[in-house]
């Protein structure tokens, strides 16, 4: 009877989370369109925009009970530019980067830009957006704009297993941001979270609690190859969510 009752709390809890959300969305993703319009110099535009993001993690403490703590911040404050490797298991994180990282590009499907509102605001703030199903061509699109924008002092944002992964999983790198970090010598920071065990895949409730968030040292690749890239920053995310978790975690293949 109490689980019934702290479920139904929790649903209650997570409507109103979601609510806040939408009345802001329709906020700021206009405003987004506004400032694009206008010529709003983009470190200015992701300042505004990001503004969201950090609301609704904001918001998401007050609505749900879900919080936060961070180890590692200083791991950024090193770097001039850099290539974030976040694990991906909620939508969580997605808001959260926006408020520890400088203005960044998300390399993501380009299927998301077509989702009105949402998918407009996003294109709005320079990502990365490639075609999946197109192999080696994906790999490129990658390489391609992720140096121009790290030549432009912007950030650039990989979710290297590709989707997000219930938590206690992990999926098998891609390599697409080793290739990147190859081709350009800036250093990966690698991110491990479990968001998922509060904020799950595909879940609408919400759960409360508080989200550990591991920033490490930069992993530096010159002189290294996409594949060593990739699996140090592998071995490293397994390690320290085995530690986030408190127990082993379960590799997956990448599909």
């Amino acid at each position: 009877m109490e689980k019934k009752q702290n479920i139904v709390f929790s649903l209650f809890r997570s409507t109103v989370f979601l609510i806040g959300s939408a009345i802001t969305l329709f906020i700021f993703f206009p405003l987004s369109l506004i400032l694009l319009l206008l010529f709003v110099p983009f470190q200015t535009r992701f300042k505004i925009i990001s503004r969201w993001g950090r609301f609704n993690i904001w918001w998401l403490g007050v609505a749900c009970g879900v919080r936060y703590e961070v180890e590692g911040l200083d791991n950024i404050k090193a770097q001039d530019v850099a290539i974030i490797y976040v694990k991906h298991e909620s939508t969580w994180e997605t808001y959260a980067m926006q408020r520890f990282f400088p203005p960044h590009a998300w390399i993501l499907k380009r299927s998301l830009l077509l989702i009105p509102l949402f998918g407009w605001g996003l294109a709005s703030l320079r990502p990365i957006a490639i075609d999946r199903s197109s192999g080696h061509r994906a790999v490129n699109q990658i390489v391609e704009g992720g140096i121009k924008r790290l030549e432009s002092g912007q950030w650039v944002m990989v979710f290297p297993e590709g989707t997000r992964v219930p938590n206690g999983k992990m999926k098998k790198f891609g390599i697409g941001g080793g290739v990147l970090a190859e081709k350009s010598g800036h250093p990966v920071i690698p991110v491990a979270h479990n968001a998922g065990a509060y904020w799950p895949r595909g879940s609408f409730i919400k759960y409360p609690g508080t989200i550990k968030v591991v920033i490490g040292e930069p992993i530096q690749t010159q002189g290294k190859s996409a594949a060593d890239i990739t699996r140090e920053a592998e071995e490293w995310m397994r390690q320290t969510m085995e530690r986030v978790n408190g127990q082993p975690i379960e590799l997956m293949a990448r599909k």
